[in-house]
């Protein structure tokens, strides 16, 4: 028989409060082979992430992929590694703490703020039962996806669906699927931008890097691309940038078969034969720097750029944790519980 979590009829130990629950990819717990295969075993097991049969996939998983990928990316995780560990995690926490002291003043009862990783820890399971534990009656998911993809978004909702399946009292339940073309999200990323280049002279190019999908995951129905396209599009438009000073790329393909185009790295890698000497790189879906970011862009492509005959490159680092970011943030939370936030 089924056990169901949940508060025991007549039993309220505390009142009853609303809660926000951020949502992020995840991160290895170390930056070991070890750590990283445990990880990866979780993620590349998600069946939003690989669409293919599952014997078919759990043959290439764990016979090759488990066996050799982590010890090779290994050395990429300690580059970026800090005293605080990961970066995503130790960031994504601060976005939590930050945000709740934006908007608890704004609540006229108590709102919890939590933060769960749809791979690793902490995972969603574990945030929802803290909120729970909290007596959390309303509750609004938060992913920090602002382009929505299957792949993200949509998992995040099974990992979501999972828990809550066991549960005897489901809270109110809000869940934002996206926000890539926020008024709040599309000032902030030019604000960024623009602060970038009060420190740095403004690049021949700014290239908008978005992390790669399979190409037959768009063909089937997935609107990542196109949501894609309209951020970049209106990030260039609050810039008043010109067709030929910025373009879109995306990032992060591995296998064989064609992914959303064009690539980032061979993009790079072809912008000094055209004249381009000098390029500017930010990834609007990454709202937390992490390994596709600080390895992957400011190391990786960094490098290509530059063996190309490149001359200046710059990383326009993410939102991350700064008061632009939360403001943003905020914002949000407040248009999606402005019902909410009056319950006494």
């Amino acid at each position: 028989m089924r056990k169901f979590r949940g508060i025991a009829d007549g039993a309220h130990p505390q009142p009853d409060k609303t809660g926000i629950l951020l949502v992020n990819l995840g991160t290895p717990a170390a930056p070991d082979a070890r750590s990283i295969r445990r990880y990866l075993a979780e993620f590349l097991s998600d069946p939003r992430v690989i669409e293919m049969p599952r014997w078919l996939w759990r043959l290439i998983l764990h016979g090759v992929i488990l066996r050799f990928r982590p010890a090779h990316i290994a050395p990429a995780y300690q580059s970026i590694w800090t005293e605080q560990g990961s970066p995503l995690l130790a960031i994504s926490e601060q976005q939590a703490e930050k945000l709740k002291a934006r908007i608890t003043p704004h609540f006229q009862h108590a709102v919890e703020v939590t933060l769960g990783m749809r791979y690793g820890r902490p995972s969603i399971a574990a945030a929802l039962r803290e909120l729970q534990a909290a007596n959390v009656q309303r509750l609004l998911v938060l992913p920090l996806y602002p382009q929505y993809s299957a792949t993200t978004t949509a998992s995040t909702f099974d990992a979501l669906a999972a828990e809550l399946m066991s549960w005897r009292w489901i809270p109110s339940l809000r869940m934002l699927n996206q926000y890539h073309d926020h008024p709040a999200y599309i000032e902030t990323l030019a604000a960024s931008v623009r602060d970038f280049w009060q420190t740095r002279t403004q690049a021949d190019r700014l290239l908008i890097s978005f992390h790669g999908l399979p190409k037959r995951y768009q063909l089937a129905g997935d609107p990542y691309f196109h949501q894609c396209q309209k951020t970049a599009r209106l990030l260039a438009e609050k810039l008043e940038l010109n067709e030929d000073q910025w373009q879109i790329s995306f990032q992060s393909r591995v296998g064989r078969e064609e992914w959303l185009q064009p690539y980032t790295d061979e993009t790079l890698k072809a912008l000094p034969g055209k004249g381009i000497k000098s390029v500017q790189v930010i990834c609007p879906g990454f709202p937390t720097d992490c390994l596709e970011t600080l390895e992957e862009i400011n190391v990786q492509n960094r490098e290509w750029f530059l063996q190309a005959g490149g001359k200046h490159f710059d990383y326009i680092p993410a939102l991350n944790a700064s008061d632009t970011h939360i403001e943003m943030l905020g914002t949000i939370v407040e248009q999606q519980c402005a019902d909410w936030m009056k319950i006494m």
